[in-house]
C-alpha cells in the first residue's frame, strides 16, 4: 500500500508544520456548543469520519460538537448554511474538498475552495459493486455491458458526489452510458444496491465496507489507479488494469471553516490537528477497517493537497456540460 504510506508521510509532515505557527497563537476556548454541519444523510462517508472527528477534537476543546445532518443539493445546502453562518467560529461543515472547490463553478455557493480553513483526515476511494444477483462477475464484464446499453442503473450520492465523479471518469475514457440514480446520501446509494434497486453503486469504500464483506455487494475494481485492501475481504485490484492510464486524484475528506473567523479558532484547530488528529489512533482504525488512506493535513498543506482533486472535478463537470461557469473563471486551472 505504497499510497497510503505515502499520503501519511507527506501529509503528517506538512500538518505539523502548519501547526507551528499556530502553536504560537492565543487559544480559542468556546463556551457553547459548536454546530458542525454534514451535508450528506446520516451513516455515508461524511457521517461516519465527521462524528469520529468530532469526538476526538471534543477531547481537546474541551466542548461539545454537535453534528447536525443537512442533506440536499449535492451536499451544497449544507455548506451553504455554514458559509452564511455568523463567522464567530461556532458553525463548521464537512465533507470532501472535491465537493466543496466545485461548488461555485457549479453555481451553488458563491465560495470556492481557498475561501475555507481546510482540516483534512482521510482520503477515500471509489469503488464499482454490484448487486450479487447481476451477471457482472469482474469490471470488463460491467464495462462491455455499459457499452452495448445505456440502461445499467449505477447508484450515486448525487451529482458531484464522489461516486457520481468517479462514472463520470469512467465515461469520460469510455465513453460509455449509465443510468444515474441519485440519493440523498452514500450510504442510501449502498442500500439501494444491496436491495436491488440498481444494478451498481460507485459510491466510496468506507460506505461499502460492511456490505462487501458480508457478501450482499461483489466489488469489481477501485476507481482508481491503485489496489485497495478492505480489512476482512481482501484486495480490490484498480479499473486501471482494465482501461490503461487511468487516473484519479486523493479524494480528501475533512472539516471546513469559512475563513473571516477569529485568528484564534484557527490557531486552535490547527494546533489541535498538528498534535492530536496527526498520530490519531480511532481514525487510523477507521481507516484501515474501512478502506481509507490515513492523511491529515491543514493550512497551506491541505490546500496543496486537496486541489487536485478539485481541478480534476471541476473540468469534469465542466466538459459533462455541468457548470455555470467555466472553472478558470473562479479561480481553477485546467490540469
Amino acid at each position: 500500500m505504497k499510497k497510503r504510506t505515502l499520503i501519511q508521510a507527506i501529509a503528517l509532515g506538512l500538518a505539523l508544520g502548519t501547526g507551528a505557527s499556530a502553536m504560537a497563537q492565543a487559544t480559542w476556548k468556546p463556551n457553547k456548543p459548536i454546530n458542525l454541519i454534514v451535508p450528506w444523510a446520516a451513516g455515508g462517508s461524511t457521517d461516519q469520519i465527521t462524528r469520529i472527528a468530532a469526538a476526538e477534537i471534543e477531547k481537546t476543546l474541551g466542548q461539545k460538537i454537535v453534528v447536525v445532518n443537512q442533506p440536499g443539493a449535492s451536499g451544497s445546502i449544507g455548506s451553504k448554511n455554514a458559509w452564511e453562518a455568523p463567522r464567530d467560529g461556532y458553525t463548521w461543515t464537512a465533507g470532501a474538498a472535491q465537493d466543496l472547490g466545485t461548488y461555485q463553478a457549479l453555481g451553488m455557493l458563491n465560495a470556492g475552495i481557498k475561501d475555507w480553513h481546510l482540516f483534512l483526515h482521510v482520503a477515500n476511494i471509489a469503488v464499482i459493486s454490484v448487486n450479487p444477483s447481476t451477471p457482472y462477475q469482474n469490471i470488463g464484464q460491467f464495462l462491455d455491458a455499459m457499452k452495448t446499453k445505456s440502461d445499467i442503473k449505477v447508484a450515486t450520492a448525487g451529482v458531484t458526489s464522489g461516486g457520481h465523479n468517479a462514472m463520470e471518469a469512467i465515461v469520460a475514457v469510455t465513453g460509455n452510458k449509465y443510468r444515474h440514480v441519485t440519493y440523498d446520501g452514500g450510504n442510501p446509494a449502498v442500500i439501494a444496491t444491496v436491495s436491488g434497486e440498481t444494478d451498481a453503486t460507485s459510491q466510496l469504500a468506507v460506505e461499502q465496507a460492511e456490505m462487501i464483506r458480508g457478501k450482499r455487494l461483489r466489488p469489481l475494481a477501485t476507481v482508481s489507479d491503485k489496489p485497495l485492501e478492505i480489512e476482512g475481504h481482501g484486495v480490490i485490484e484498480p479499473i486501471s488494469k482494465t482501461l490503461a492510464n487511468f487516473k484519479a486524484p486523493a479524494n480528501y475528506f475533512g472539516i471546513f471553516i469559512p475563513k473571516g473567523v477569529p485568528a484564534e479558532v484557527v490557531a486552535t484547530v490547527e494546533r489541535i490537528w498538528s498534535t492530536q488528529i496527526a498520530n490519531n489512533e480511532a481514525i487510523k482504525k477507521y481507516a484501515v477497517n474501512r478502506g481509507a488512506f490515513f492523511g491529515p493535513a491543514s493550512g497551506e498543506a491541505a490546500q496543496a493537497a486537496a486541489f487536485p482533486a478539485v481541478q480534476a472535478n471541476a473540468w469534469l463537470l465542466h466538459n459533462g456540460g455541468k457548470t455555470k461557469v467555466s472553472p478558470d473563471t473562479v479561480g481553477i486551472a485546467k490540469p
